[in-house]
């Protein structure tokens, strides 16, 4: 009766005990808390992979101080901002030779603007629009100061003496002192992160019209239609000499073609909603990428691309500024107006820029817009600019 009793006795609520139970039963158990314990590891070990890839990408970024510091010496001078949440970021593509970008040319010991857009993200981020600044467009460039501390007095020369001269911070000045549009944000590019971004996206598809041969650009390709890994894609929208008639003019227009076709892709592919895919771009991107304080870190490039991702590709226009032959010098440029004033006045109040791609020669003005009201600012119907957009891509 003792021993029945024993034998049925459990827990006060009648169950059986941790103990009790067949063998079975307890090696159930022991595979359950192993689990458990297991499952907790599994999700650490991500959590903490996480944590090491989010600050891996963010160490990747180059934070530029000095820039930022250089323009609050000259703070009374630059432009007010217009419109609340309307972004101007300033990309600078660098061409310089230093280190693994030696093959490209001898090292001066100074970089240069090789490309610079001035990239206008509208408030309600339902478009963008990209201006491309020609480098030989003569401006006035102000006094500036260098990163060594000399002061260069201000001059009238080539858009790109600016970034030689003193770097982004003076570049940025001559910028607004042409446009009147505060510059928001800068980013520097140079030439091993333009080619890894590319290579992440499993390269880029362009047409060519014509066999492409330019021994300075390292570069050989066939006529007709074809996918550009990223040393290819570097050359293509470098070379100047070997393409078309050789003039800037023709190597913007590829340099803003690449840049629609490449958005498309982005966009098309899934990259943006792609953890996997994503890691890779937001790796190659960051490891060259040279920016000030207020997007150095991967939260707000997130927030940059994440409020790009529904701006339709049509809406992601590219476009050079309006420009004609220097009148002292047809080898250098010099702003077309009104039509360029009329572009400023524009971005600068946000307003809509129309942009379509058209035959060579002037921008399209429509009737009404070449005159100009109190102030020097155009009035009438804006004109409509020679440009691309990303849904053309290179391949149309």
């Amino acid at each position: 009766m003792d021993a029945d009793v024993t034998e049925s006795a459990g827990t006060p609520d009648g169950s059986k005990g941790e103990g009790s139970g067949g063998p079975a039963q307890r090696r159930r158990r022991r595979l359950l808390r192993w689990g458990a314990l297991g499952a907790s590891v599994v999700v650490l070990a991500a959590a903490g992979a996480g944590w090491w890839l989010y600050r891996k990408l963010e160490g990747n970024i180059t934070t530029d101080t000095g820039t930022a510091a250089e323009l609050k010496r000259y703070e009374r001078e630059r432009p007010a901002p217009m419109v609340h949440d309307a972004e101007n970021i300033l990309l600078i593509g660098s061409d310089s030779r230093a280190d693994k970008n030696a093959k490209y040319g001898r090292d001066s010991g100074t970089q240069r603007s090789d490309t610079t857009i001035l990239l206008h993200l509208a408030a309600d981020r339902k478009s963008a629009t990209a201006v491309s600044i020609p480098r030989d467009l003569m401006v006035e460039v102000p006094r500036c100061r260098a990163p060594g501390g000399n002061e260069n007095e201000g001059r009238f020369d080539q858009f790109n003496s600016a970034f030689e001269l003193a770097g982004a911070a003076c570049t940025i000045r001559t910028v607004e002192n042409l446009t009147g549009i505060r510059v928001d944000h800068h980013m520097i590019v140079d030439f091993t992160g333009f080619k890894r971004i590319v290579d992440a996206v499993d390269g880029v598809e362009v047409c060519l019209k014509e066999p492409m041969d330019d021994q300075e650009a390292h570069l050989k390709l066939p006529a007709g239609r074809q996918k550009l890994d990223g040393e290819e894609a570097l050359g293509y929208v470098r070379a100047r000499y070997s393409l078309g008639n050789g003039s800037d003019t023709e190597r913007m227009e590829r340099q803003q073609q690449f840049l629609g076709a490449l958005v498309k892709k982005v966009q098309s592919n899934g990259v943006l909603l792609n953890p996997a895919r994503l890691y890779p771009v937001l790796d190659a991107a960051t490891s060259s990428l040279t920016t000030d304080s207020g997007m150095d870190s991967l939260r707000e490039l997130y927030e940059l691309v994440r409020s790009l991702r529904h701006i339709p590709t049509e809406k992601v226009q590219f476009m050079t500024l309006p420009r004609r032959p220097y009148s002292l010098n047809a080898n250098r440029d010099e702003l077309a107006q009104p039509d360029a004033a009329q572009l400023f006045n524009l971005l600068r109040n946000d307003l809509d820029v129309k942009v379509s791609s058209g035959p060579e020669g002037a921008q399209e003005r429509k009737p009404g817009a070449s005159s100009d009201g109190p102030g020097g600012e155009p009035t009438g119907t804006a004109p409509t600019y020679k440009g691309t957009t990303a849904a053309g891509g290179t391949c149309g």
